[in-house]
């Protein structure tokens, strides 16, 4: 079994061009996209951390990007926010 750790920033304008009642979950699906692309697999297990930091603000204002640590084991990748 292989895993792979991996730090990535991802960016959430296209988020932001969404209609504003439909933004932080428009931002959570952006960041399940990107790391099935960018880490080839079929399922991702976001964190709840990840998710209220996107909330924070409401919906209506969210975060520009977000910072992520992804863990791939086999075929799923577990996501956690990434703190310095």
């Amino acid at each position: 079994m292989t895993t792979k750790e991996i730090v990535y920033t991802i960016p959430l304008r296209k988020a932001k061009k969404k209609e504003r009642n439909k933004r932080a979950n428009a931002a959570i699906k952006i960041v399940r996209e990107f790391l099935q692309r960018h880490m080839k697999v079929d399922k991702v297990k976001i964190d709840n951390k990840i998710n209220e930091f996107i909330w924070e603000r409401g919906m209506h204002k969210i975060p520009s990007k977000v910072k992520v640590k992804a863990i791939k084991n086999e075929n799923i990748a577990d996501t956690t926010l990434f703190e310095d």
